[in-house]
C-alpha cells in the first residue's frame, strides 16, 4: 500500500469473476507523508482512503469480469460506514461483491476487515466506459499483473 500514490491494493488473494467476487490484501505502511497531517502525533488512515481502497478492489473485480475491455470510474458512494480507526501497520482484508451490472454501470458491496473485524463497508457505483487513453489501460494492466490478477495477453 502506497497511500501517497493512491496505490491501495498489495495483492489479490481470490477472484471469481464469474461469481462477481474478489478478496485482496493491503498493509498500511508504518510511515507515510499522509500521516504528517492526519494526525500529527496520532497517525490514522483517512476515511476517504479506506473508501478508495474498497473502490480499487471493486474496480479490479469489474476490470477482470469485463476482460479489461472497459474501465470503471467511481461514480457514487452509498451507505458508507467507517467503524473504527486504522493505524499504521494494520493488515487489511478487502472484499467486494458485484451486486449490479448493466447499461454502463456496475454496483458493488465492499468491505474492509482487520483481524476478522469489519471496520468499513460501502455500496459503490461505477460508470464503466472505454479507456480514455491506451497508456492508462497499459498502466492498469501492469498494476493488475503486479498484484496477482491474471490479465489478457
Amino acid at each position: 500500500m502506497r497511500l501517497e500514490y493512491f496505490s491501495m491494493i498489495d495483492a489479490v488473494t481470490a477472484l471469481d469473476a464469474a461469481a462477481g467476487t474478489i478478496t485482496a490484501q493491503a498493509t498500511v505502511p508504518d510511515t507515510s507523508p499522509v500521516f504528517e497531517g492526519h494526525f500529527p502525533g496520532h497517525p490514522l488512515v483517512p476515511g476517504v482512503l479506506l473508501i478508495e481502497t474498497m473502490a480499487q478492489a471493486s474496480g479490479y473485480l469489474i476490470l477482470a469480469r469485463g476482460g479489461f475491455a472497459r474501465m470503471p470510474f467511481l461514480a457514487q458512494v452509498k451507505e458508507a460506514k467507517l467503524r473504527q480507526f486504522v493505524e499504521p501497520a494494520a493488515r487489511l482484508s478487502i472484499s467486494a461483491e458485484l451486486i449490479g451490472d448493466g447499461q454502463g454501470y456496475a454496483v458493488t458491496r465492499a468491505s474492509i476487515s482487520v483481524d476478522d473485524k469489519k471496520i468499513a463497508d460501502a455500496e459503490l457505483t461505477f460508470r464503466v466506459l472505454d479507456f480514455p487513453a491506451s497508456a492508462l489501460k497499459d498502466e492498469l494492466l501492469t498494476r493488475a499483473r503486479a498484484i496477482g490478477l491474471a490479465v489478457p495477453a
